[in-house]
């Protein structure tokens, strides 16, 4: 009997899982669902990974979206949610401005088409602290961040000076000061604290209450308003900014804007309780695929999920302004 009050005692504490997996870009365009639904084109540029159901409008009322989705450009093969983020340009001297190309998280299998590191961890980098953890329901969706910061908007936003692809610290509000011999990273840590009742808001964060502090440290209570906690999202992205350290300029956003208004985007998609079935799993990081809950898929799949543009202009190359001009902030 003692034996079974201990074993039943053991499957009532909390698993300790994570997930970090890469996802290549399913597309680059103007477009935002959230912010700007059914505008085409959206505002500013942003780059998109996930499943290839993604587009203009997506109102949950039109249905599941990973019932929708046919394929997705993430190494989990059951998760056809999108991500996306604003584009990184280099604005040169003359006032010209480029796009900067996407690299590879070095921490992911070689091959991955740009795109992002996707996180879904719990109260920190390596623990839940022993609390369950709730997966997001069907029609779920966040945003983090704000173009029209003007100054540090909160806890989560970074950008990272990287002497090469394993450079972490220091994490910076805004961009770094000098030219980074390996790149820059730009870092978005989402609220992990939810009501409980609403799938959205209007602003898109209400909903949402943010306890995270930097680099994956750990996240403080949930409070009463948002008692339910749910996986700590959180994206890295990898610019290639070495090639421009040689030409007078800057590096800007895509709406214009220096790096305070860095901004992220969530829509979940994942497919019936998959991700419910991580959280409640003994799985850490790449130890979570091949059916270990999660079915996976090889990098060749992930770059061949692709969507369309829908917006015809030019984003490649060097360009007279940014794509859909400039919010000069």
């Amino acid at each position: 009997m003692r034996w079974l009050a201990l074993s039943l005692a053991a499957l009532a504490v909390p698993s300790q899982a994570a997930l970090r997996f890469g996802c290549s870009t399913v597309s680059i365009q103007r477009l935002d669902p959230l912010v700007e639904p059914g505008k085409v084109p959206s505002a500013h540029l942003h780059q998109i990974v996930g499943g290839n159901a993604f587009n203009a409008s997506m109102d949950p009322a039109d249905g599941d979206v990973a019932e929708k989705a046919t394929c997705t450009t993430c190494t989990f093969s059951e998760d056809f949610s999108n991500y996306w983020t604003a584009v990184m340009f280099f604005k040169h001297q003359n006032g010209s401005y480029h796009r900067v190309n996407i690299m590879q998280n070095t921490a992911l299998p070689n091959g991955i088409n740009g795109g992002m590191t996707i996180y879904y961890t719990q109260q920190d980098f390596f623990s839940n602290g022993n609390q369950k953890i709730t997966a997001f329901p069907k029609g779920f969706r966040m945003t983090v961040g704000s173009p029209t910061a003007s100054s540090k908007y909160g806890v989560g936003l970074k950008f990272v000076c990287l002497q090469n692809k394993g450079t972490r610290f220091p994490e910076l509000d805004d961009f770094p000061a000098q030219r980074c011999a390996g790149g820059i990273m730009t870092v978005h840590h989402f609220p992990s604290c939810w009501d409980g009742k609403n799938t959205d808001s209007p602003d898109h964060q209400s909903h949402m209450y943010i306890t995270t502090k930097d680099a994956f440290q750990n996240a403080g209570p949930c409070p009463s308003s948002h008692p339910v906690r749910v996986p700590q999202v959180a994206y890295e992205t990898l610019w290639d900014t070495a090639k421009f350290n040689q030409m007078p300029g800057q590096f800007v956003l895509s709406f214009g804007g220096k790096g305070y208004g860095t901004h992220a985007d969530y829509l979940f998609g994942w497919k019936d309780d998959a991700l419910q079935k991580a959280m409640d799993n003994n799985c850490m990081f790449q130890a979570c695929e091949n059916g270990r809950p999660l079915k996976s898929q090889g990098v060749q799949a992930m770059n061949q999920c692709q969507v369309k543009s829908t917006v015809a202009e030019n984003i490649d190359g060097w360009l007279d302004e940014l794509p859909g001009g400039s919010m000069d902030m």
